[in-house]
């Protein structure tokens, strides 16, 4: 092999301060990494994939909704995560866009809600001692989703 890039990075295990699951959309990669800096997530265990938290509250197949619960694990495991955090985002392609929702920006929103809330449930009753925080992503900001207090774990050593 010969080297390439050089960069200096601790190389000792560490604890995630979260694992986070966002779509690979480029639009919306500036806006996730700033918004989890102000969060003071340092440590991020990042899952991106298509669609984001719709591969757990709308999946295309078994294989996709199994595959970021292994993740989350994995991360749970290796990284004793406590919170994970879940976003969707305005204009989706694999939510058919803006277009699916005929332009009307309240509809897409109240349908995003509804996916992070129930990818968040999906993540408590499979991993009942972490915490989750649903996101979504407009082109204008990152909203909190309301009606989420019951995603937190009732565990103190989740808090």
């Amino acid at each position: 092999m010969r080297k390439v890039f050089h960069f200096d990075s601790p190389p000792g295990q560490y604890i995630a301060d979260a694992a986070v699951l966002c779509c690979f959309d480029y639009r919306i990669s500036t806006v996730v990494r700033k918004f989890l800096k102000k969060q003071a997530i340092e440590r991020p265990d990042m899952i991106v994939v298509a669609g984001g938290a719709k591969t757990l509250a709308s999946p295309r197949n078994d294989f996709e909704q199994d595959f970021i619960l292994e993740q989350v694990r994995m991360s749970i495991r290796l990284h004793q995560t406590k919170r994970v955090i879940v976003m969707s985002h305005s204009d989706c392609a694999t939510y058919g866009g803006l277009a699916h929702f005929k332009g009307d920006r309240d509809a897409e929103a109240a349908h995003h809600r509804s996916e992070l809330l129930r990818a968040g449930e999906l993540l408590i009753s499979t991993f009942p001692a972490i915490s989750v925080e649903p996101y979504f992503v407009k082109f204008d900001g990152i909203w909190e989703v309301k009606g989420a207090d019951h995603l937190k774990s009732e565990s103190p050593e989740a808090s």
